[in-house]
């Protein structure tokens, strides 16, 4: 199963790999940089969400037959709860698509450290463009 994904400049800056499981089921993995961690040594919250918003609103995203690149969804509604400090050599983001609608998408998504501990969760809502 070929895995297409929005082509975002954040992926060259952050390596992100992402990996089709199924139609509603993606994960992306991101390999873990000094640069992406906080003072403590924790992977920064802000990353966190941003991997997970990446896996979210690729797993809901309708690719073009000529262009697999563009992004059909936008982000509306994102929340993420931090259960455990990120560390490791890499995260990965689990998408799951809930409900795919004509206007919005709801989706889920868990977030593992290399120990595939749970260490933070995501909710998200996205509108089809």
């Amino acid at each position: 199963m070929e895995t297409k994904y929005i082509k975002n400049p954040f992926d060259h800056l952050l390596k992100c790999q992402y990996k089709k499981i199924s139609d509603t089921n993606l994960k992306v993995i991101l390999p873990v940089q000094p640069l992406l961690l906080n003072t403590k040594g924790y992977v920064q919250g802000g990353i966190i969400s941003l991997l997970a918003d990446l896996a979210m609103g690729n797993i809901c995203n309708t690719f073009q037959e000529d262009d697999n690149s563009m992004q059909s969804v936008v982000t509306v509604d994102l929340k993420t709860s931090y259960l455990k400090g990120a560390q490791g050599d890499f995260l990965t983001a689990d998408a799951h698509l809930i409900k795919k609608g004509r206007t919005l998408n709801h989706v889920n998504c868990n977030i593992y450290n290399d120990q595939n501990e749970l260490v933070a969760q995501a909710t998200g809502i996205f509108a089809n463009l």
